[in-house]
């Protein structure tokens, strides 16, 4: 590896030392071309935490108890690019079509979950309200919980105060803008407070179960241009724990590159007008 100014250098074993070990905790595998952006963000986080040695921040980082350090890593290690709709022929194919198939099987007054994972800053999950709102006839027979988990406490903290600059914002009407947004400041929008108390943000990484045992019989999971960070054994796992997640008959809608016939057979492939989606089969716990 090279050497930063004012910095000791990371040693080839030691870089590889990192890899596995961030690997082994999040499902996330770096590849040669990410190398400048991982030490840059080793030695950031060496030189705030007073670390002398890499070899003093990885004993820090796997040994201790908070586990604090190890988060700060994560948020800094992750990618975070979204807006509100994106891609947003799977909004139209959620009311369109996957919930009008769910609600039949379903009374009135039961509930629905939709979970988007990860969720980012909050533009997807609060999406998927908005889109419920508007354009969904039956959102009010039904008591609809949206859920939005990330393994970055940093974009889940930007996500529960749902502040947005106009970048986020370029894809929504001047109609939903005024309907759900008011001016905080130059380029700054906050979400109204109905709106943002309609989504539960909470932490969970993919790959690890005790986070996701907590969620059981989802209806629709959004997981989208996640698994494209993983190798194919993180990748399978995710998929196995997103499939025992979901109810029979639910839906996980994944982004645009991904596809679920090269990870698992485990989901049939649907299609709603041009949109495909993955259903979990029926009769399947």
């Amino acid at each position: 590896m090279t050497m930063r100014q004012g910095h000791p250098p990371i040693s080839e074993e030691e870089y590889n030392i990192f890899f596995e070990f961030f690997y082994r905790r999040t499902g996330i595998l770096f590849n040669d071309k990410k190398g400048y952006f991982v030490e840059k963000r080793l030695h950031d986080r060496m030189e705030k935490t007073g670390s002398t040695s890499f070899r003093r921040y990885f004993d820090l980082v796997r040994f201790q108890a908070s586990g604090e350090e190890l988060q700060c890593l994560v948020n800094i290690m992750t990618v975070n690019e979204t807006y509100f709709f994106r891609e947003d022929y799977q909004f139209n194919a959620l009311v369109q079509g996957m919930l009008p198939e769910i609600a039949r099987s379903r009374k009135i007054g039961d509930t629905l979950r939709i979970w988007s994972m990860p969720c980012s800053t909050g533009e997807e999950p609060y999406s998927v309200a908005i889109q419920i709102i508007e354009n969904w006839s039956r959102a009010d027979d039904f008591a609809i919980e949206i859920r939005g988990s990330d393994i970055d406490t940093r974009v889940l903290n930007e996500a529960r105060q749902g502040i947005y600059g106009e970048r986020s914002l370029h894809r929504l009407t001047p109609a939903l803008r005024a309907k759900y947004f008011q001016s905080v400041g130059p380029d700054r929008f906050q979400l109204r407070e109905e709106l943002r108390e309609s989504v539960d943000f909470s932490i969970a990484n993919i790959v690890d179960p005790l986070h996701t045992t907590r969620y059981r019989a989802v209806d629709v999971i959004f997981c989208r241009n996640l698994l494209i960070y993983f190798d194919d054994v993180s990748r399978r796992l995710a998929v196995e724990a997103l499939y025992d997640c979901l109810s029979p008959g639910g839906f996980i809608c994944l982004g645009h590159s991904e596809s679920m016939s090269r990870i698992s057979s485990m989901f049939q492939p649907r299609k709603f007008g041009d949109t495909i989606v993955y259903q979990k089969p029926l009769g399947n716990d």
